[in-house]
């Protein structure tokens, strides 16, 4: 003779959240499946504004590679604008901040530039950064909102932190020409200059930017002397 079956437990029913009984995807899991559509969109970005351009780019050109519908990069980004302004943030920015975070030196004022710009041109020439860089110069002035913003986000932060360097260069003696301070582009125009040549002329002339760096640090701070 079979048993009769217990009764299900309610309090252990109970207990199950509303949302799971219901079928519902938990909130948890939601917000990291919005934070990886949100990745893919900005990684589809990158590679559409490099391969065509910031004008010529279009949200389905985005939305396709990205492998979601139009609808959803509205969901993420109002415009290409705020877009391009994420890409910026996420790809350059962190490259900048690690120069205005970095500690006083304790060597030579040298060392720790040539330590920065050296990490500056592997982690920016040959690889998306530079592709980045090359697209803001080329379409800028066609887009001065853009433009604007990476001036605020990158290049005013960049200039402010090799200032300061140049300012300590002068106060310990190792820079002579103290007009430098006003200059401060001076000091890193040749990773700007790499970053434009690589894309331009390296099939013609390779440039050995690490080399040309040592040699316009030397104009500035004097040749390195050897034991």
């Amino acid at each position: 003779m079979r048993k009769p079956t217990k009764p299900a437990d309610k309090s252990a029913q109970n207990a199950r959240p509303a949302s799971v009984a219901r079928g519902e995807v938990p909130a948890s899991n939601r917000a990291t499946r919005a934070q990886e559509r949100r990745a893919a969109i900005v990684d589809a970005a990158m590679e559409e504004f490099i391969a065509r351009g910031f004008a010529a780019t279009r949200l389905d050109d985005i939305a396709k590679r990205a492998g979601v519908a139009k609808g959803t990069i509205y969901l993420h980004f109002k415009d290409k604008e705020s877009m391009f302004e994420e890409l910026v943030r996420i790809v350059i920015v962190p490259v900048v901040a690690r120069l205005t975070a970095l500690p006083p030196p304790t060597g030579s004022v040298r060392d720790l530039i040539e330590a920065f710009a050296g990490n500056f041109l592997k982690e920016v020439i040959g690889t998306r950064r530079g592709d980045l860089v090359r697209l803001i110069v080329a379409e800028g002035p066609r887009f001065p909102a853009v433009a604007d913003f990476y001036y605020r986000e990158v290049v005013s932060r960049g200039i402010a932190a090799m200032r300061a360097l140049i300012e300590l260069g002068i106060a310990r003696g190792e820079i002579r020409e103290k007009d430098l301070a006003r200059y401060p582009q001076i000091l890193v125009a040749p990773a700007m200059i790499a970053v434009i040549w690589q894309s331009l002329f390296a099939r013609h002339a390779p440039l050995d930017a690490q080399e040309m760096l040592r040699v316009h640090l030397d104009l500035i701070f004097g040749e390195r002397r050897t034991t």
